[in-house]
């Protein structure tokens, strides 16, 4: 499904582009996995800040090394819901090592590519996730 984008020319005028987003990204935004709040999480991340733009949180559970539970809240943008489904099905039942490899490249790469404008959205799920298995290790 096409997005409108609005992109400067290099007489400082816009034009309007359509740019689709991937079947991957519209799957995960129409039917997001783990969305919604994690009841006794281990730790939780934040990038952005709730309420006042962009944001993305996201929760864990471990047993031992391994994140057992996951869940993430963001923006109700298309590309950030997708981010945070696809990210948090991919951690879930593998080890804090192998999710702390992880990086916004691969995110992209499992929604089939992001528009550039909107690759903001992948880094910011990292960036949360960095951030709640750096608390649950506390």
């Amino acid at each position: 499904r096409p997005h409108t984008c609005l992109r400067a020319n290099q007489r400082g005028s816009y034009s309007v582009e359509m740019q689709p987003y991937s079947e991957t990204i519209m799957e995960h935004f129409q039917n997001p996995q783990n969305r919604g709040a994690l009841e006794n999480a281990h730790g939780a991340g934040v990038a952005g800040i709730p309420g006042a733009g962009p944001f993305m949180v996201i929760q864990i559970s471990l047993i031992d090394s391994m994140i057992c539970q996951a869940a993430f809240q963001c923006h109700n943008c298309g590309v950030a819901v997708a981010a945070g489904s696809v990210l948090t099905q991919w951690i879930l039942g593998r080890t804090v090592k192998e999710c702390s490899a992880i990086d916004s490249n691969a995110i992209i790469s499992m929604l089939d590519g992001v528009p550039v404008h909107k690759q903001h959205f992948p880094e910011f799920a990292i960036r949360a996730l960095r951030l709640a298995i750096e608390d649950a290790q506390k």
